[in-house]
């Protein structure tokens, strides 16, 4: 079991180490320690927080991360109630269609959506003359893609959540005279906050890390796993990318943190 561990974290530590190398390759030998790939100004090291092109990357990230995340918690949560608290033909095939964008490649979902999105836009423009830009390769499209699967993740968390909550609760309640929307924004939603807030987190790592299915659906303005793919490509790799790679797992463990510690708290109250 540490064997196993060490072999997932050994990745992480080793380009967490080459962010803090003064070469101009990420590997050895070790050359001294530098912060010149986090906030140097002069060519050829010129750190992550003056390099326009990744913090633009990061800005387009942080954009579509925080939409799509707020979206997917909302419609995730209409399908918890929906399929926890609803009983209605074919609901379990509707189950199984909910969760089928787990299961398909990125890439095939996003040449899919893509072949999909221009049909109509295409159909649009050539019988009635409207140019749905939404539809085309770009931002609109990236975050209408990255919704058709964590959606389906976000239902998954907070349904979890929703099927340990006493009904009972509700009944008293409206007993004693609430209506069910007060119900709902005083007991229900509070009962399932927790959850709501881990599924927006979990949807937003996915976003802001998710390559395969926005690969397909990036237009000029690409977010930042894109951005780094297009320079190792075109450049190489450079220590830089190590370092935009250890802010990366900074960030992404300290909302995990803040994810662990809101449910502990809310389980504790």
């Amino acid at each position: 079991m540490l064997l196993f561990f060490l072999y997932l974290a050994a990745p992480l530590i080793v380009a967490g180490v080459f962010a803090f190398n003064d070469s101009n390759f990420p590997a050895l030998p070790w050359n001294g320690f530098t912060l010149k790939w986090f906030f140097g100004t002069e060519s050829p090291k010129i750190g992550m927080f003056h390099d326009s092109r990744l913090l633009r990357g990061i800005g387009n990230s942080l954009y579509i991360g925080v939409i799509v995340s707020a979206m997917a918690v909302a419609v995730g949560t209409c399908n918890a109630f929906l399929f926890e608290r609803k009983q209605f033909p074919f609901k379990g095939f509707f189950y199984i269609l909910m969760i089928v964008p787990l299961v398909i490649p990125g890439v095939i979902l996003g040449i899919s959506i893509l072949v999909f999105a221009s049909m109509i836009a295409n159909g649009a423009d050539d019988a009635i003359g409207i140019e749905l830009g939404m539809l085309r390769p770009g931002i609109p499209l990236v975050i209408l893609g990255q919704f058709s699967f964590l959606t389906t993740i976000t239902s998954l968390v907070i349904a979890a959540r929703l099927r340990k909550f006493d009904t009972t609760l509700e009944d008293a309640a409206l007993n004693l005279g609430a209506t069910r929307f007060r119900v709902l924004s005083t007991i229900t939603l509070p009962f399932l906050a927790p959850a709501m807030f881990s599924a927006f987190v979990v949807a937003f790592l996915v976003s802001f890390e998710n390559f395969n299915t926005t690969l397909m659906l990036v237009g000029p303005d690409a977010p930042l796993t894109i951005t780094m793919y297009d320079r190792m490509v075109k450049v190489g790799s450079t220590p830089v990318l190590n370092a935009v790679s250890f802010f990366l797992m900074v960030g992404s463990g300290v909302l995990a943190l803040l994810s662990v510690l809101v449910n502990r708290r809310k389980t504790e109250e």
